[in-house]
């Protein structure tokens, strides 16, 4: 069961109520900038979580101001389309509400996730989304992130690396995710969202003898969270 650390308390809680009702995911930014964009990507990361375990989640962008910007850049960053927040009553069903705001932001009373700002003010020209989303994915959520020259290009790297290792090894016969790995990765994003750890596990089985179906398939089930487009050059020449 996924337990989150609800930053009011600094305690871990059930992200799901044990009678598996709707879950409300809270995206809380005043407008659109880097750091915005790393508190829809935690949110995002959320609602991914709680889908592949099977909870139904209703998610919602509670901003002040530059809503089209906000959805553009979360677009671009493989962000999935989070509704409007209009004033809402209760969900349906609903359970339980988890708020994602930025550090020292403003959300109403439940669950909150405190997420970290991105110290980098401006993205270099062209940079590639998916690689930004890598590298936002790889600090813990609680630590500042920065996104310079150095930063970038080595996410782009790994990102190119990984999406050529997986074409490769789609090109065998398929194998299921080891036991022992789909575990790895499943405590991993159930132990407070635990992203880096996921990553960690990624390049572990990059450099193990594990057979190359069983790595493809490990890589496509752990890109059920991270959103990276990681069997994207599946049928591209070797």
């Amino acid at each position: 069961m996924l337990r989150i650390t609800d930053a009011r308390t600094g305690r871990p809680v059930d992200a799901v109520p044990a009678r598996r009702g709707l879950t409300r995911v809270e995206a809380h930014v005043p407008g659109y900038d880097l750091s915005a964009l790393r508190v829809m990507l935690v949110a995002d990361l959320l609602v991914r979580a709680l889908e592949i375990g099977g909870t139904p989640v209703w998610a919602l962008l509670t901003g002040d101001r530059e809503q089209a910007e906000l959805h553009a850049g979360a677009a671009a960053l493989g962000i999935r389309p989070f509704e409007d927040r209009r004033d809402v009553g209760p969900g349906w069903g609903e359970s339980q509400v988890v708020h994602v705001v930025a550090e020292g932001g403003v959300a109403p009373d439940g669950v909150r996730v405190a997420v970290a700002p991105v110290e980098t003010p401006d993205l270099p020209e062209g940079a590639d989304p998916a690689v930004v989303r890598l590298a936002l994915l790889v600090p813990p959520r609680s630590t500042p992130a920065r996104l310079d020259e150095a930063i970038l290009g080595e996410a782009h790297d790994t990102l190119v690396r990984w999406r050529r290792a997986v074409a490769a090894w789609a090109r065998h016969a398929s194998r299921p995710v080891p036991d022992k790995v789909r575990g790895r990765l499943r405590s991993a994003w159930e132990d407070d969202l635990d992203v880096p750890e996921v990553l960690r596990v990624l390049r572990w089985v990059e450099e193990s003898d594990l057979p190359e179906g069983a790595r493809f398939e490990t890589y496509a089930h752990a890109d059920r969270l991270l959103g990276l487009e990681l069997t994207r050059d599946l049928g591209s020449p070797a």
